[in-house]
């Protein structure tokens, strides 16, 4: 995955190195953060884009975001689109987790999925839980997951 700023400014180094050198920036700054991590997608005909975002919220400062855009062209039900969201951020958090708990960051997944039943997205609802939950991340659903409904949804 390739990511940048909102800015469009890639990030150098790895994501491990710049989430870290993002650590040590704010906490440097005396900002508390947390960070939420969400997916989202959107069909273009044939092709799906994905958008994940990384928000970094600071504690009554407001935050900042890192996005990466990928795309594929495997054809998809709605069900397995969400789960294919969730799959890309748990992947992501993965990724980071230990460095958040080594800074004593709070993480959480956000699923773009709907807890209202008349919404197409609903179905996957349970799965997406259960697949966050079990992984040890704590998981908001809409209309509380902002990173993916909001954030990551700006980018697709």
């Amino acid at each position: 995955m390739e990511w940048r700023r909102l800015n469009g400014q890639r990030l150098e180094g790895s994501l491990l190195q710049s989430v870290e050198q993002t650590l040590i920036r704010e906490r440097e700054l005396g900002n508390r953060l947390k960070v939420c991590i969400g997916t989202d997608s959107q069909v273009y005909g044939k092709v799906i884009e994905f958008g994940t975002v990384i928000v970094f919220l600071r504690e009554q400062r407001g935050g900042f975001m890192f996005i990466s855009n990928e795309r594929s062209h495997q054809r998809m039900s709605i069900k397995e689109r969400m789960l294919t969201e969730v799959a890309r951020s748990i992947e992501v958090a993965y990724s980071i987790c230990d460095l958040l708990d080594r800074y004593d960051v709070d993480l959480e997944v956000h699923a773009d999925i709907n807890t209202n039943p008349q919404f197409k997205s609903n179905p996957a609802l349970t799965e997406a839980m259960g697949y966050i939950l079990s992984m040890g991340f704590a998981f908001k659903a809409k209309p509380d997951a902002f990173a993916s409904s909001s954030c990551a949804n700006k980018v697709v």
